[in-house]
């Protein structure tokens, strides 16, 4: 049997322990309660969730294993687990004279790896300045103090950016759509966007209200 269906009514559990990926009512004054599962991936347990009927009790996918009592026992997914590591990859591409010199409670500090996040989430990587990636491009970051804010712009691929193999023109109006699809991407995330002047473009990105 891939997964167990379970409801409020006539519950009835058998003693193993099962690890995946759960549909849980979550309890205001108790434990949550599992009503499907396990599921073996986030989008199983989403689709099981889409299909519930508008009159059953709102669910939400959770991971873990499933105890002998019943009881949902939390754990970190794969998933969640690979997308720390990429955000941490991620965060190592971020030059040293930014991240390196804000606090870790520092606002900005939090500001700065949540704009990270919302890019990463939208498939757009940090550009790896001193990588072996580097000629790739990528969106650059640098966290302004006296803006109070995180700006924001594209780098393109050195064909574009440093050999202009299609010209000085066609580079200009590149960098210009890119520069607001990262403003557009962080705005419709929650974040307050500024859009900056001049050829470079960009914008300075602040939290939202």
């Amino acid at each position: 049997m891939d997964h167990v269906a379970l409801r409020s009514s006539g519950l009835r559990l058998d003693n193993e322990v099962r690890l995946g990926w759960w549909l849980v009512v979550e309890g205001q004054d108790g434990p949550d309660r599992l009503v499907a599962g396990p599921f073996p991936d986030r989008s199983g347990a989403g689709f099981a969730a889409a299909l519930r009927g508008d009159d059953d009790e709102p669910v939400r996918p959770v991971y873990g294993v499933r105890r002998a009592d019943g009881g949902l026992h939390r754990r970190p997914s794969p998933e969640d687990l690979a997308w720390l590591a990429h955000l941490g990859d991620q965060l190592d591409r971020l030059p040293e004279d930014g991240a390196g010199a804000l606090a870790e409670d520092d606002p900005l500090t939090t500001l700065l790896v949540e704009v990270t996040a919302a890019l990463a989430e939208s498939g757009l990587p940090l550009w790896d300045a001193t990588g072996a990636g580097s000629a790739l491009g990528g969106a650059c970051l640098a966290v302004e103090t006296a803006l109070d804010g995180v700006v924001v712009s594209w780098r393109q691929h050195d064909r574009m950016s440093v050999d202009q193999v299609h010209g000085a023109e066609t580079d200009a109006v590149v960098q210009r759509v890119m520069n607001t699809a990262l403003g557009d991407v962080l705005l419709v995330r929650g974040f307050d966007v500024e859009t900056l002047g001049g050829v470079a473009g960009g914008c300075v990105v602040r939290g939202g209200a």
